[in-house]
């Protein structure tokens, strides 16, 4: 089953736009780590949300996909996703969500090939 990963950033009010354009940045890297399904990995923000309140104040999102749990569980466990967040992260952080889900493979791997077609 493959496993989508979605994480909503919500930062501190004294955190800089260029702090804010550094873990979006950092973020995007992410994507080039092995465990991430056909480097399916969007991150997106500000919300275009309207009305903007329904946002719930959150600054970013990111969306990725993983070939099973056990992928998952290697790239939060990855020396690279561990520097991004104890870096440019967890400093800043007001708030966090993160909900992962399972979506049949195929529609999972259909979903990943879309998204990757849609940023290239």
């Amino acid at each position: 089953m493959t496993i989508v990963h979605i994480v909503l950033f919500k930062l501190r009010d004294d955190v800089s736009e260029s702090q804010k354009e550094t873990l979006v940045t950092e973020l995007r890297k992410l994507k080039d780590l092995p465990c991430v399904l056909n480097s399916s990995l969007v991150v997106g923000g500000p919300s275009v949300t309207d009305p903007i309140e329904r946002s719930k104040g959150f600054h970013c999102a990111l969306v990725s996909y993983h070939k099973d749990i056990e992928a998952l569980a290697q790239y939060q466990a990855s020396d690279e996703h561990h520097r991004v967040t104890s870096t440019h992260l967890w400093p800043f952080k007001d708030d966090v969500i993160r909900f992962d889900f399972e979506v049949g493979d195929q529609v999972g791997t259909s979903m990943a090939n879309g998204l990757v077609n849609a940023i290239s």
